[in-house]
């Protein structure tokens, strides 16, 4: 981490997500744990990171990968023990690496005991005040209450049975039906997610992701969703007292930070979660779906600058995660840019094109002000692994957007560590066949492979990493934008540091004078080639 002296770990920070079910199996299930991440903490502290990002390990029935939380505050048996995620923790740290765990409000899952009283105690009963249970429409109420579309499509509405056997009420659920949503109106689920954050930081963990942060509030008249209407579920003003709150809770503590999952196409709506009382960072969605443009690029990274700086907060840089189209893929597309709405199976795809954009996108995010995130494998440049048999996808997505969206589980591959053939070191020798199939050519994509090869992705990203922490102007700070051919972006970070990237089909000329410090792929004889990126540093400050 570069940063300015006694600035907030979170300004500047090199995040690593890990995926428990696909980092690294150690009891030889074939599904990642907490034994599996804990064997693998060296290869984190030799990427040179500075704090891990957990998705959900918590006790779930696993309708939606964990997103379905039965118990905030314990570890489900396929990962581990609570006692083994404390020793994860202070074993983290004692390597310089910071800890930050998925907390999950808008919703938990169907098996927490909390909706299970609602079920069981039937109308009437005090647990239904926190969901959203109420009566269908029509003359016998086998009418949904609304007509909203869910997140993962589909309905959002399920009804349930009375004790007695009869028709009930319905509950509301914007993802999976095993995903009731909560009633943020009710003081109880808000003094219950304040004790959730108390209880992980009490544990030693740095900071707290919130999934779907956005969602929380509802507007309870119920109106339908309309054009010219504000939505009745996304980014309601109420929200933010929520987060507030949750800030208060954050402040009894000293380094922590609260890190929001916004997806917002308004940045003003967007930077008022990151007001100085409310949240310290949030993801950059509009980066990462961007295409790979000079153009679109700048634009991005220039209004993603100018919301973050009114509010004083620090922007973060992401190119992958969980739930998107891994980008070694998307950059290697005819259209760049992701959506959940424009993804499709049998989409061509030119990797070794998409490979080497995504080397250079590499050096871009690693020196843009603020903190990045890297997605597990992303270091290995691996690709979305779209050919996943039918009967063996799990991620419900797939079959709720009536088998039109490919769904998520191609970017959630278990990594490729050691070998020739799968598992690839994922799981111990004898073990069970991983969670979901890799794909044979990963070969090529192990980290025993790469490792020791100059020309590999994993040696890119370690070398951009080291060098990030040795220049004082980068990770948090400032921005200046140098003359440039048409698409090339060209900037300076202070002390004389440059990158330049061309995103044209052709090489462009260097800059006269200036020392290499790292390029994502070889150069043309004094000139930077296409959809390569460099790092310099000048022979005067610029």
């Amino acid at each position: 981490m570069s940063t300015a002296d006694n600035s907030p770990w979170w300004r500047g920070a090199v995040i690593y997500q890990v995926y428990p079910r696909s980092f690294a199996d150690g009891n030889g299930d074939g599904i990642g744990d907490i034994a599996g991440i804990r064997s693998r903490l060296n290869h984190l502290s030799a990427l040179g990171i500075d704090a891990i990002w957990f998705s959900p390990w918590y006790p779930s029935p696993m309708a939606d990968a964990g997103y379905d939380v039965s118990d905030y505050r314990d570890i489900d048996p396929v990962f581990g023990t609570l006692p083994e995620v404390e020793a994860l923790i202070a074993e983290a740290h004692e390597l310089g690496i910071r800890t930050i765990v998925d907390v999950v409000p808008n919703h938990c899952s169907d098996a927490h005991p909390w909706f299970q009283a609602a079920l069981a105690g039937g109308p009437g009963a005090p647990e239904r005040e926190l969901f959203w249970f109420r009566p269908g429409r029509g003359p016998n109420g086998d009418q949904r209450p609304t007509e909203w579309v869910g997140e993962f499509g589909g309905e959002t509405w399920t009804r349930t049975t009375n004790p007695d056997g009869t028709p009930g009420d319905w509950y509301l659920h914007l993802f999976a039906p095993e995903q009731p949503d909560f009633n943020w109106d009710h003081p109880r689920v808000r003094a219950e997610f304040e004790d959730i954050l108390r209880f992980w930081f009490d544990r030693g963990v740095d900071g707290i992701r919130i999934d779907s942060a956005g969602l929380l509030v509802k507007d309870g008249t119920l109106p339908e969703t309309l054009p010219d209407r504000p939505h009745p579920f996304h980014d309601l003003d109420g929200v933010h007292e929520i987060y507030r709150a949750w800030r208060r809770v954050a402040d009894e503590y000293p380094d922590r930070a609260l890190i929001g999952e916004v997806w917002l196409p308004d940045r003003q709506r967007f930077a008022n979660y990151l007001r100085p009382d409310e949240l310290h960072a949030a993801f950059n969605f509009d980066f990462l779906g961007c295409a790979w443009d000079a153009s679109a690029l700048r634009e991005s990274i220039d209004g993603t600058l100018s919301a973050h700086a009114p509010v004083g907060a620090p922007a973060t840089w992401v190119l992958s995660n969980h739930d998107v189209t891994r980008h070694v893929t998307r950059y290697g597309r005819a259209d760049t840019r992701f959506s959940f709405a424009a993804k499709r199976e049998g989409t061509p795809t030119d990797l070794e094109l998409g490979t080497r954009r995504a080397r250079a996108a590499a050096l871009l995010s690693l020196s843009l002000p603020g903190a990045t995130y890297v997605y597990q494998g992303e270091e290995l440049g691996l690709w979305e692994v779209e050919d996943i048999p039918y009967a063996l996808r799990q991620d419900p997505m797939w079959e709720r957007s009536g088998r039109i969206d490919p769904g998520r589980d191609g970017c959630r591959v278990p990594l490729p560590w050691a070998g020739d053939e799968p598992p690839f070191g994922f799981s111990p020798d004898g073990a069970a066949a991983p969670w979901l199939p890799q794909p044979a050519d990963w070969k090529d994509r192990t980290v025993q492979a790469q490792t020791g090869d100059a020309n590999s992705m994993l040696e890119l990203y370690q070398e951009a990493i080291r060098i990030r922490r040795a220049e004082p102007t980068l990770g948090d700070g400032e921005l200046s934008w140098l003359p440039a051919p048409d698409g090339v972006l060209a900037f300076s970070r202070g002390g004389g540091f440059r990158c330049l990237v061309n995103l044209t089909d052709r090489p462009v000329p260097l800059p006269a004078g200036g020392e290499l410090l790292l390029a994502s792929g070889p150069l043309d004889d004094g000139l930077l080639p296409a959809d390569t990126a460099v790092w310099l540093r000048t022979a005067e400050p610029a």
